[in-house]
Parts: structure tokens; C-alpha cells; sequence
């Protein structure tokens, strides 16, 4: 029979999901933003990578153990993933309908998001190291990477 965690076990897995949790927010707060701060390119560009970054704070909320350059990896393949998709028509079909799907699939292909997506994995690595080292531990683990 399974066992449910104790009170500390579970406020610690609290933990480890909130600071990410909370980057999470602030990043879609910052995605929504980028575009009445900055103009074409470079919003367009600073939208991928922050897409990415959004997605390795997820990844942090989901398995708060995995080491930071799983989720760096991840985020990365994930957000491919979703560029490629858009080779399909699918995400167009459906963002037309849907502006929840317009945000998190887009709508069309572009060669150039891809190296944005990887400076965006990277930057929550970044982060995420440097975190760990300013407190000792982030996340429930070591600061080492």
C-alpha cells in the first residue's frame, strides 16, 4: 500500500515548485510585455526565447529534481518541437480558432526561432545555477550542475 508523504516531505516538494512556479508567471508576464516594449525582431526574437524559458520553469515545476541541464535540454526540444510542428498547417488550423493555441503553438515556421529557443533553455540554466549558488541549494538540490 502506498505510503502519502509527511508533512515535511510534502511542504519540501512545495518548495522546490514554487520557485520555479513563480518564474513561470513572471516569464509569461514578461512574454506579454516584450511586444509593447520592444519592436520587430527583436520582440519577435526576445518572444522565443523567453517561449523557452517559460517551458524550462515548467519542467522545474513538474520534476524539481532533474538536473539543470535536463531541463535546459528539454525546453529546448520541446520548443523545436513546437516550430516543427507549425510545418504542419495543424497549429495554424487551430490557432485560427483558438487564441490560446495562436500563443502556445504559434502559427507558422521560421528557421530563425530555432537558435532563440536554445538561448532561452540556456538562460534558465543560467538562472537556475546561479540561484543555487547565491542560496546553496535551489530547488532541493545541489548548486553543483
Amino acid at each position: 500500500m502506498p505510503s502519502t508523504p509527511t508533512a515535511p516531505t510534502a511542504l519540501a516538494a512545495l518548495r522546490r515548485r514554487t520557485a520555479p512556479a513563480v518564474a513561470a508567471v513572471l516569464t509569461v508576464a514578461a512574454g506579454l510585455s516584450v511586444r509593447s516594449v520592444l519592436d520587430g525582431d527583436v520582440a519577435k526574437y526576445a518572444g522565443d526565447a523567453l517561449y523557452a524559458l517559460l517551458i524550462f520553469w515548467l519542467v522545474l515545476v513538474v520534476a524539481p529534481r532533474t538536473r539543470g541541464w535536463v531541463d535546459a535540454a528539454v525546453a529546448c526540444a520541446v520548443s523545436v518541437g513546437v516550430e516543427l510542428f507549425q510545418l504542419t498547417g495543424i497549429p495554424a488550423e487551430l490557432g485560427a480558432h483558438s487564441v490560446l493555441a495562436r500563443l502556445v503553438l504559434g502559427t507558422t515556421f521560421n528557421a530563425p526561432d530555432l537558435p532563440f529557443y536554445a538561448v532561452g533553455a540556456l538562460l534558465g540554466w543560467a538562472l537556475h545555477a546561479l540561484a543555487g549558488r547565491s542560496r546553496g541549494q535551489f530547488s532541493g538540490r545541489s548548486a553543483r550542475r
